[in-house]
């Protein structure tokens, strides 16, 4: 017997989060829960405020018309909301026993430019040091100042940064100018500097920092391409749709010789431990950007290993379905 449950949950975020100039005071989601028989499937519905197409209400309506159908039809299409084609792909591949269950806990740390609050981070990562600052939300010569000073306190460390495409090319120039150029190859990537892609195409061209594209898979007119200066690509499932089409993303991402990299959009404890499995998965080699729980006052379901948060139980959640 086929069964589709949906829930509603909402977990109190740290004060200092902000998106794209607006205070994230709870991360809000549902999950679905799929049972035939005695298997079980789990899937996150959680899109992010200011970055996602739907809003959570659409999200958890085009979900309730489809797990209401579910139980009574084997050939039930996704929904076109890219976060709820993405939560209903992992609770499917789930159910049937597609989703690989080892992980890929080792997520490049989030810094918030303090070197020695990172360096016991890193001094406990395996393998390659690799962390991740967000630059843009401060004055771009700040930005750099913190940069350089990270590349320089720590020799073998690598940065990946992120701007959101925050930057005119005058402030973007301002960053460079002062990172040190010698340094500059520790950044494995700056994603998105500027508002459009070829403003960021320049930067790379005149700074010889390494770019990324993260909001550009999500535009319609993007393809993937081979560009000098672009080293690798974001993929943030919850915004970008079902396990197919991020299974696509990333093979045409690798077709290409550019990095993939298996990224958060701030989902709970639950979507992040699938996201690692994805990422394990689909991109084996790359370090997924994952560490996001911090953000978080509490874990749900699932626990993410090393977590010292406390995890919510089904109790905490609201019944919808």
């Amino acid at each position: 017997m086929r069964r589709a449950q949906v829930y509603r949950w909402q977990i109190p975020m740290d004060a200092g989060v902000v998106l794209r100039e607006r205070r994230l005071k709870t991360r809000d989601g549902l999950f679905v829960c799929l049972t035939d028989g005695s298997r079980e499937g789990w899937g996150e519905i959680s899109p992010l405020p200011g970055f996602s197409e739907e809003s959570l209400a659409e999200a958890e309506a085009a979900l309730l018309h489809w797990a209401a159908g579910w139980p009574h039809n084997h050939a039930c299409g996704l929904p076109d909301l890219p976060s709820v084609a993405f939560g209903l792909s992992c609770a499917l591949a789930e159910l049937a026993d597609e989703l690989p269950q080892a992980a890929n806990y080792c997520a490049a740390p989030l810094c918030t430019g303090d070197p020695d609050a990172l360096l016991p981070v890193l001094s406990a990562m395996e393998g390659e040091k690799v962390a991740k600052v967000k630059v843009g939300l401060y004055e771009a010569v700040r930005d750099g100042m913190v940069v350089n000073l990270l590349l320089e306190a720590i020799p073998d460390l690598r940065l990946r940064l992120d701007a959101n495409r925050a930057w005119t090319p005058l402030r973007a120039q301002q960053f460079a100018r002062y990172v040190n150029p010698a340094w500059r190859h520790r950044i494995a990537f700056l994603e998105e500097p500027c508002k459009t892609r070829d403003d960021s195409r320049a930067f790379a061209r005149e700074t010889g920092i390494t770019i990324a594209w993260d909001e550009s898979l999500r535009e319609a007119d993007f393809q993937f391409a081979a560009e000098p200066g672009v080293g690798a690509v974001v993929i943030k499932p919850t915004l970008t749709g079902s396990l197919q089409k991020v299974r696509e993303q990333v093979e045409a991402a690798h077709a290409l010789g550019l990095t993939a990299v298996i990224s958060s959009s701030i989902e709970s404890s639950l979507g992040l431990t699938q996201l690692a499995r994805v990422a394990a998965w689909l991109t084996p080699d790359t370090l997924p950007g994952l560490d996001t729980l911090s953000l978080m006052q509490s874990q749900l379901l699932r626990r993410w290993p090393g977590s010292d948060l406390p995890c919510l139980t089904i109790d905490a959640l609201e019944p919808l379905l």
